[in-house]
């Protein structure tokens, strides 16, 4: 069974930072007054200093963590007379020294005792999807609930942001996946095999003809659980040899394949999508080509009904079609306009969830229409979802141009 939100965090509060509680004019200390509301059911009654993960998620790529700890205490316990007034008193780190007032702060008790204090730029797609996940919106103070026990399951959007804040989720069945990836031991297939594995094991029953937003979360979900259990197996046995060269500690060897493991599960997400999106299209039986070069050596990731047709069209066609494919959109959403300059309504398949209200509406003034799995729809606000396509209605009108 997937986890839900309770299985890795109890109590979460949010609020927008201040100047006093980001900038100090001087010193490298800095702390944050709480709410009743953030005693009761994140932070507790009791004086205590906690071990802390730091995490600045930025605009783009940007994001970065770091460890510390932090000091809760009263500030009025020597005055007993008085009201007490609790205080979370941090050291300057990374993350604190690149926050600012009216960034957004998020901290969420985790079920291992470590505090999770997590920081984004007011107003950025990270904000919103924490906002969405934990349920509470940054605000001058303090809000916090608890988080229940009766949550829904993680979805794919859930383990998305769970995973930019350095959450690993164990598979629920990693018995049986390591029985589909044995078979390549400690070698990683090519994408499109890897692909083609998860959509022939994947274990529910899934229609692309039916559901093709379904199908290519399912198919997505499961290979992602299928690679990390190989990547898991490759990273132990490495880890198992050591980094020692002649004797020596070989620090860069230890440097360079962890950005190997970094940079193979950035990269792969991207190339699953095409993988899965492309065989949605075939079951519907769609004509498109992949990758084919159009103006300015410019290669979008589908065209439809393919690039004979672009090149025996006028501009403005409206049988042809663009989809650009990208695991995460951030900032690189724009490189889709000039990938096909006949067509001047592109359209995106994203699985990024709750990308902010200031960069939806970007995408509409420059005719880029967002397609997102309709499961990942609810992560985004409710002007948002009017606008939104899924999988399924772009299917429909590639359907409606080529039937036509």
């Amino acid at each position: 069974m997937r986890s839900i939100l309770r299985d890795h965090y109890s109590g979460v509060g949010a609020k927008q930072l201040s100047t006093v509680d980001a900038e100090p004019s001087s010193s490298n200390q800095h702390e944050i007054g709480v709410t009743a509301a953030m005693r009761r059911f994140v932070l507790g009654e009791q004086e205590r200093r906690f071990d802390v993960r730091y995490v600045w998620l930025g605009q783009d790529d940007d994001g970065f963590a770091a460890f510390g700890q932090a000091t809760y205490y009263d500030a009025r316990a020597n005055n007993p007379d008085r009201a007490a007034e609790y205080r979370l008193y941090y050291p300057a780190n990374p993350v604190t020294e690149a926050m600012g007032a009216g960034d957004a702060l998020f901290l969420a008790m985790h079920n291992k005792g470590t505090l999770y204090f997590v920081a984004a730029p007011r107003g950025s797609n990270s904000e919103q999807q924490l906002s969405w996940l934990f349920g509470v919106r940054p605000s001058n103070r303090f809000d916090a609930r608890k988080i229940e026990t009766s949550g829904p399951t993680l979805g794919f959007a859930g383990r998305f942001i769970l995973e930019d804040l350095g959450v690993e989720i164990e598979e629920p069945d990693g018995d049986r996946l390591d029985g589909i990836v044995e078979r390549f031991g400690t070698e990683f297939p090519t994408t499109a095999e890897f692909s083609g594995l998860a959509r022939s094991t994947v274990p529910d029953e899934v229609s692309p003809k039916d559901d093709p937003d379904g199908a290519l979360l399912a198919w997505l979900d499961h290979e992602e659980a299928l690679f990390r259990r190989l990547e898991r197996k490759v990273v132990a046995e490495r880890l198992k040899a050591g980094f020692v060269t002649d004797g020596d500690v070989d620090v860069d060897g230890f440097v360079n394949f962890s950005l190997t493991v970094h940079n193979r599960r950035k990269s792969r997400m991207g190339h699953s999508l095409e993988h899965h999106a492309a065989a949605v299209f075939r079951e519907r039986g769609l004509k498109f080509d992949r990758h084919p070069v159009t103006e300015n050596n410019n290669k979008p990731d589908f065209l439809f009904p393919g690039i004979e047709a672009y090149r025996a069209a006028s501009s403005g066609c409206w049988r042809l079609a663009m989809l650009g494919a990208k695991s995460t959109c951030k900032d690189r959403w724009r490189q889709v306009l000039v990938e096909a300059e006949k067509i001047p309504e592109k359209h995106l398949l994203t699985l990024e969830p709750g990308i902010s209200e200031s960069q939806t509406s970007q995408m509409e003034k420059a005719k880029l229409q967002l397609v997102v799995p309709s499961a990942i729809h609810a992560s985004y606000t409710r002007s948002q979802r009017e606008w939104l396509w899924t999988i399924e209605r772009f299917v429909r009108q590639v359907e409606a141009r080529q039937q036509a």
